[in-house]
């Protein structure tokens, strides 16, 4: 049986509210909805592209984010459920980052070098992944959207709101075509 490709679900763009509300808790009885989620997601974060999406950014209020850094250009697609850092560097790095609620903005966030961080997979089993590097931001980064927290919200005041407005700017434009 040939499977039918997934729509991408559509990513909401800042300053819309949802993004700054703290995501709830997927629950035992929230299984069932996953697996189409889960894949309109990987399919909204391809077609971006980028490498990881949040479920909050597609209007959903759960604890679920998904990432692939396609190390190589080879697939390795990432599910955590209800993930949460459990430790953290005390080495920071700074690294530039975006993000698809953000289209075309960027800015240097510093974060913790290295993370470890628990979550459960699809099929419901509990896992830890340590990671440094691209795959440390990722999951910081992500994470922080299921707490309501957009990476400019790292940012002093000035810079947030200079990319704020860039970005409404450049969302009018696109609207008046």
């Amino acid at each position: 049986m040939q499977r039918v490709a997934t729509a991408p679900l559509s990513i909401i763009i800042a300053p819309d509210p949802r993004l700054k509300a703290r995501a709830r808790v997927v629950r035992a009885e929230d299984r069932a909805t996953l697996p189409p989620l889960i894949e309109g997601m990987f399919a909204a974060m391809y077609a971006a592209p980028g490498i990881g999406l949040a479920a909050p950014q597609v209007g959903v209020s759960l604890r679920l984010l998904v990432i692939d850094l396609q190390p190589e250009d080879k697939p390795a697609p990432l599910v955590l459920i209800n993930p949460e850092i459990i430790a953290t560097s005390e080495e920071r790095v700074t690294r530039e980052e975006g993000c698809l609620s953000l289209p075309n903005q960027y800015a240097d966030i510093t974060r913790p070098a290295r993370v470890s961080v628990r979550y459960s997979d699809v099929a419901g089993a509990a896992r830890q992944i340590a990671a440094e590097g691209l795959l440390a931001a990722c999951l910081q980064h992500e994470i922080d959207h299921l707490n309501g927290i957009l990476f400019i919200d790292h940012l002093s005041p000035l810079k947030r709101n200079m990319i704020l407005r860039r970005l409404a700017k450049e969302q009018r434009q696109k609207a008046t075509g």
